[in-house]
């Protein structure tokens, strides 16, 4: 029943089936990544209602939210009602015919549904089954808390370290953390398939937003536990990095990254101060930080003399890492950022549609984007008698 290997591109998962409960955006980015390499994903949705981000709008592309259509290429819609006996009789037959299950329910439910996970792999073993949830698997610590990602935002620390210096504290422009359990999923998933090819039997794989998004703070985590050092917001300023940040020209923002002291020195001749580089508070990156305050009142100013432009064409010249801070319309405008646009045939709506392609390549070949979303329950016949 798979379609990846149609010749449209790289299908590395052509073969693997996978049976996709999740809804919203993690579960649903990590299934959309497998059907990107060639898995053939089953999405099961309510009936009627389908998935949430359905309904996340506007923008609309017939039916659908432009939020949903970011996260559900490369699958198939079914409509089954899992509060029905029916329902799960077929996603208890499905399970028994995919490489892989994928749910993001409240932990337990899937047991009270009559789909508990243990059964299914007992029933299939090579079933690799993968669970996403906010706090793990206790489902008593879950029940209380949920698990939207500005919720996970604020309690991994992430939004304690993002917005402007003394400000209020800011998530993240995008559910980025969703995204990174996301991509967690994927790759646990991918792992045990490995592991299965070698041993035969699937395993249960589970990642929660709350331990993905901790581990995501990276050197954040790291500066408490190894300098016991708080961090806190520090605007587009870097913590252990100087000068590392937004800078004004005299008509808009620009990024500026001076990751070493060879770099530095680049900076202070592009803004016609060399002598700040033989500065003893400014000569290393570790002085830098010491003595933040101090060099970037100054690099404010003398930034502030030029329009964005000019500095910018300057500091390429000179070879310094920097970039103007584009909006969607620009990024899309530019050669690297139309190169990343699909556009797909899409009759069920406007005839065609744009989305953004997955950015992996094999030998320099792009992923294939061989489906567009489905509508709701699309291949329900198709699957089901299939």
């Amino acid at each position: 029943m798979g379609d990846a290997s149609d010749g449209h591109g790289p299908a590395p998962l052509a073969g693997i089936r996978v049976l996709d409960l999740s809804r919203v955006l993690a579960g649903p980015l990590a299934t959309m990544t497998l059907g990107d390499l060639g898995a053939d994903v089953i999405k099961v949705e309510r009936p009627g209602e389908g998935d949430d981000t359905r309904h996340w709008g506007p923008p609309f592309a017939g039916d659908d939210a432009a939020y949903f259509l970011s996260l559900n290429r490369n699958k198939r819609s079914v409509a089954l009602d899992l509060k029905t006996r029916d329902g799960v009789a077929e996603v208890r037959r499905l399970a028994r015919e995919v490489d892989v299950l994928i749910e993001n329910f409240r932990p337990g439910l899937m047991g009270e549904l009559g789909l508990a996970l243990e059964d299914l792999r007992r029933d299939h073993p090579p079933l690799v089954t993968c669970s996403l949830t906010a706090f793990g698997d206790d489902a008593a610590a879950t029940a209380t808390r949920p698990g939207y990602d500005i919720i996970v935002q604020a309690l991994s620390g992430l939004m304690s370290v993002t917005g402007e210096r003394d400000g209020e504290p800011t998530k993240a422009g995008v559910a980025l953390l969703d995204v990174i359990t996301g991509l967690q999923a994927t790759i646990g998933i991918q792992a045990a398939l490995l592991e299965r090819a070698r041993t035969g039997r699937g395993r249960h794989v589970s990642v929660s937003l709350f331990d993905a998004s901790v581990a995501a703070m990276v050197n954040q985590a790291s500066n408490y536990l190894v300098g016991d050092q708080v961090p806190k917001a520090m605007g587009s300023q870097h913590p252990n990095i100087v000068p590392y940040q937004v800078f004004h020209g005299s008509d808009r923002p620009f990024i500026v990254a001076g990751g070493n002291d060879r770099l530095f020195r680049r900076i202070c001749e592009v803004l016609d101060h060399p002598e700040w580089a033989e500065d003893e508070r400014f000569v290393t990156n570790e002085a830098r930080v010491s003595h933040r305050d101090a060099l970037i009142s100054m690099m404010v100013d003398a930034f502030a003399t030029r329009t964005a432009g000019e500095w910018l064409a300057a500091l390429e010249d000179a070879a310094v890492p920097c970039a103007p801070i584009r909006t969607m319309d620009e990024v899309f405008a530019s050669p690297e950022g139309a190169a990343l646009i699909d556009t797909v045939a899409d009759l069920a709506r406007e005839g065609t549609l744009r989305t953004v392609r997955n950015p992996l390549r094999f030998d320099g070949q792009a992923l294939a984007v061989r489906r567009p979303p489905p509508t709701l329950g699309e291949h329900t016949d198709e699957v089901l008698d299939g």
